[in-house]
C-alpha cells in the first residue's frame, strides 16, 4: 500500500460516522485516567471534562451530549470520592448544570450545521444531476483556467478526444491541435482564448480523422463587484447539423444545376417564338406571356440558388470597383415603380448627390433590387416605401422603410436564414422562397458591411446597410 492509498484510508476513516465521540469518550477516560492516578480531582475539577463532552454532544446531539454529561458528572464524583474530597450539594449542582448547559448548547449548534450541510448537499446534488443530465459538456474554471466544475459529458468527451487530464482547458486544447482540420487556425484561436479570458467566444473545429464537428462557447463569470472570477465554458457536437448543412446544399447545387437545362431550351423557344406572336392571336400571345413570366421566375430562383450554393461554398468572387450607391440605389426604385404603382403603393427616393463606395456593382444592385421588391411585395395598397441614401464620410448608409405587415418580434431573429418566409406572408399567401434576405446579408458581409432588420407587426419594417465609404 502505498502512501497516497494509506492517506486516502486514513481520511475516510476519519470521515465515519461517530469517529470524533470514539475520540471524545476515549478523552474522557484518558483525563479520568489522570485523574484518578495523581489524585487531581480538586484542582482539576469537572471542568476538565467538558470539551469532551461538548465535542460529544456536538457528533450525537441533544441526547447524546446530556449522556456525555452525566458521564462526565459521574466519572468525576468517582475521582472525587477516591480523593475523599468533600462537595457540597450546591457545588455539586453548579457542575452538572454546567456540563448539561453545555451538552444542550453543543448538540443543538451540532443539530443545526448538519442540518444546513445535507440541505447544501441536496442542493448540490441536484445541480450536479442536472448539469450532467445535459446533452452539452459544461466546465467552470477558475481565473486561471484550472477546472473547478465539470460534468459528465464534457468527460466524455474529453476521453474521446484524447484531451489531456491535467493543466488549464487552453493548454489542454492546445494539445490536440494537430488532430483538427485546420490545425494553425485552431492552434490560434486557442492562444487567444487563453489570452482574452474576459471575452465571450464562439468557435467551430472539425476532426481530421473522425469528421466530427464541435461548437465551442465560452462565456466570462464575474463576481458580484464586477472582478473576473473565472469562465464557463460549453462543447457541442454539430457533426450531424453539419452533415445537413452538406447535403443540402449538394442537393440545391444538383437542383440547381438540373433546371438550368430545361430553362435554357424553354427560354430559346420562347425567343425563336416572338418572330411568330403576331400569328398567334390574343390568347396565343397570352398565353406566351404568362410562360415567360414563370421561365422568369424560375430562372431568378435557380440563379439564387446557385448564389446561396456559390457564398456557402466562399467560391463567390466580387469584381470591385467605385459605384456610385445613390445612382445604383434611385435605378432599383424606377425598376420597382410599375409594380408598386399597379400596387397603389407611395414609392419614394430620398438622396442628393453622389455616394460612393468601392463595390461589385452587380451584386449591390443585387441587393437593392432585392430590398425595394420586397418592400412593395409586403407593403398594402394605399402605403409607403421609402428609400433613403445618406453619408457621414467613413460610411455610406440606404434605408428601406415600409409601411407594410412588418414580421413578429418572435420571428424577426430568423428573418435573415435560409428559405425562412414570416407567418404574416404565408398566411397572405404572398409568393417568395425566403432567400432574398440571406442573400442580400451574405452579399453586404462580403463588401464589408453590415445590415441591420427592424419591424412591428402591421406597422411596417425598416432595413439598413451600411457600407464603407471610398477614401
Amino acid at each position: 500500500m502505498g502512501p497516497l492509498t494509506r492517506i486516502n484510508a486514513a481520511v475516510s476513516f476519519v470521515r465515519r460516522r461517530y469517529f470524533v465521540t470514539f475520540a471524545a469518550l476515549a478523552g474522557l477516560f484518558a483525563t479520568w485516567g489522570v485523574m484518578m492516578a495523581f489524585s487531581l480531582s480538586a484542582k482539576l475539577g469537572a471542568i476538565t471534562f467538558a470539551p469532551w463532552v461538548a465535542v460529544a454532544a456536538f457528533d450525537l446531539g441533544l441526547l447524546g451530549g446530556i449522556a456525555g454529561a452525566a458521564l462526565a458528572t459521574t466519572l468525576w464524583l468517582v475521582a472525587t470520592n477516591a480523593d475523599s474530597v468533600a462537595l457540597e450539594t450546591v457545588a455539586i449542582a453548579v457542575r452538572v448544570g454546567s456540563l448539561g448547559a453545555l451538552a444542550i448548547g453543543s448538540g443543538l449548534a451540532g443539530r443545526r450545521l448538519r442540518s444546513s450541510e445535507r440541505a447544501l448537499r441536496s442542493v448540490a446534488s441536484r445541480q450536479s444531476a442536472l448539469i450532467d443530465a445535459t446533452l452539452d459538456g459544461i466546465c467552470l474554471t477558475d481565473e486561471r483556467g484550472e477546472i473547478l466544475i465539470s460534468n459528465k459529458p464534457l468527460r466524455r468527451l474529453s476521453r474521446e478526444l484524447g484531451l489531456p487530464g491535467e493543466g488549464t482547458v487552453p493548454s489542454r486544447l492546445l494539445a490536440i491541435s494537430e488532430l483538427m482540420v485546420e490545425p494553425a487556425r485552431y492552434r490560434q484561436r486557442m492562444v487567444e482564448l487563453g489570452n482574452a479570458p474576459g471575452e465571450s467566444t464562439i468557435d467551430e473545429f472539425e476532426v481530421a480523422a473522425t469528421a466530427r464537428c464541435f461548437r465551442g462557447y465560452t462565456s466570462p463569470v464575474r463576481d458580484v463587484d464586477g472582478s473576473y472570477a473565472g469562465r464557463i465554458w460549453t462543447l457541442r457536437e454539430v457533426t450531424a447539423d453539419r452533415e445537413l448543412d452538406r447535403m443540402r446544399d449538394a442537393f440545391v447545387a444538383t437542383v440547381s444545376h438540373e433546371l438550368r437545362t430545361p430553362l435554357t431550351s424553354i427560354s430559346g423557344f420562347l425567343e425563336m417564338m416572338q418572330d411568330e406572336e403576331e400569328g398567334l392571336g390574343e390568347s396565343g400571345r397570352r398565353y406566351i406571356e404568362v410562360i415567360r413570366r414563370s421561365a422568369d421566375r424560375l430562372q431568378a430562383l435557380v440563379e439564387d440558388l446557385l448564389l446561396v450554393a456559390q457564398i456557402e461554398a466562399k467560391r463567390l468572387e466580387l469584381q470591385r470597383e467605385p459605384v456610385d450607391l445613390q445612382q445604383l440605389a434611385a435605378s432599383a426604385v424606377e425598376t420597382a415603380r410599375p409594380v408598386a404603382e399597379e400596387k397603389g403603393v407611395s414609392l419614394d427616393f430620398v438622396g442628393d448627390h453622389p455616394l460612393e463606395v468601392s463595390a461589385d456593382k452587380s451584386r449591390i444592385a443585387q441587393v437593392l433590387d432585392n430590398l425595394v421588391s420586397n418592400a412593395v411585395k409586403f407593403t398594402n395598397g394605399g402605403g409607403n416605401v421609402t428609400v433613403t441614401v445618406a453619408g457621414n464620410g467613413n460610411s455610406v448608409q440606404l434605408i428601406v422603410a415600409d409601411t407594410g405587415i412588418g414580421v413578429p418580434a418572435d420571428e424577426q431573429a430568423q428573418v435573415f436564414s435560409r428559405f425562412f418566409r414570416a407567418s404574416t406572408a404565408t398566411q397572405r399567401a404572398i409568393p417568395g422562397t425566403g432567400l432574398g434576405l440571406a442573400i442580400s446579408r451574405a452579399l453586404v458581409e462580403q463588401h464589408d458591411g453590415t445590415i441591420s432588420f427592424a419591424s412591428r407587426e402591421g406597422e411596417g419594417t425598416e432595413v439598413t446597410i451600411t457600407l464603407p465609404a471610398t477614401p
